[in-house]
């Protein structure tokens, strides 16, 4: 399965007899499937078939599902209530009588509020079936129109992230190779150090110096934070590889980044390698922005 977005929209429309209807489904991000069904009066039923009809293709996102039906005003029948335009009628003629004007004429008596009902043609059973049924098919196409925005939109956003890692990959070998990492180096700062503070105080016990110049130096040494990062880069080439939804695990995965990151820039002791740090950090963090957007 390709990289899907939560982000998208589709809209359907379909018709059948008199009857015509249309889909507007609109995603955005959500930290699991949450579904929102608008409906017009009489379809509440549906619901249940239709969120499992969704469910079966979409994981995660929050989804606005919006159902409009119109029926053709061929489907639909004017009556004349007889009972109504009688006491019209009568009212008309008396206030005619009262006040000595003309009769009302049939416009008037036509346009009163009650005379005339629209009336729709009420279905049967078989044929209200068959309309749910083309409504839960026009639903399927909507949900395959959807996946296939989310999926359009998530190839952008493995392109991106894919540069995101390759960047985050350059910069962990680039610090790998930085000559404060050194032996040499290492060795010339700590006995800089520690030629400070015997300097400073020439009580110092020369092995406890020994042992704590040794702790420094672990405490400084970031090649397990590097080989972490390495390995977290190699873990997301694979989940964008993959065939399942992986937004869950990627989010997983960039907080792992970020508190690598974080690690090894707070040993560091040198400039460039604070550098490079704050870099990676920055990468990092444009890159858990557009994995918010993954299913």
């Amino acid at each position: 399965m390709a990289l899907r977005s939560m982000t998208g929209f589709a809209r359907v429309d379909d018709a059948l007899g008199p009857v015509r209807w249309h889909w507007e489904l609109r995603t955005v991000n959500g930290r699991g499937l949450d579904l929102r069904f608008r409906l017009p009066p009489g379809f509440d039923a549906l619901e249940p078939k239709l969120r499992d009809a969704v469910a079966k293709r979409i994981v995660r996102g929050s989804l606005n599902l919006t159902l409009i039906v119109e029926r053709d005003q061929s489907a639909v029948e004017i009556r004349l209530n007889e009972e109504a335009l009688d006491q019209v009628a009568r009212i008309a003629h008396r206030v005619a009588a009262l006040t000595g004007s003309g009769p009302p004429s049939t416009d008037a008596l036509l346009q009163i509020r009650g005379v005339l009902e629209t009336i729709e043609t009420v279905d049967d059973e078989e044929t209200a079936a068959r309309r749910s049924e083309a409504i839960l098919v026009s639903l399927d196409r909507a949900v395959a129109a959807l996946v296939a925005a989310r999926e359009a939109e998530g190839g952008r956003l493995a392109h991106v992230i894919c540069k995101q890692i390759d960047q985050i990959s350059e910069i962990v070998q680039r610090v790998e190779n930085l000559p404060c990492r050194r032996t040499e180096a290492v060795t010339e700062r700590l006995r800089d150090s520690v030629a400070r503070l015997i300097e400073a105080n020439s009580s110092f016990d020369p092995a406890r110096l020994h042992q704590e110049a040794v702790l420094l130096a672990t405490r400084a040494d970031v090649e397990e934070e590097l080989k972490r990062l390495a390995a977290h880069v190699a873990a997301a080439r694979e989940l964008l590889a993959g065939r399942e939804p992986v937004g869950r695990k990627f989010d997983f995965l960039a907080q792992e980044f970020n508190r690598e990151a974080n690690t090894l820039c707070s040993k560091s002791n040198d400039a460039e390698l604070t550098r490079l740090g704050l870099d990676l950090k920055t990468i990092i963090d444009q890159m858990r922005e557009q994995i918010q957007n993954i299913e």
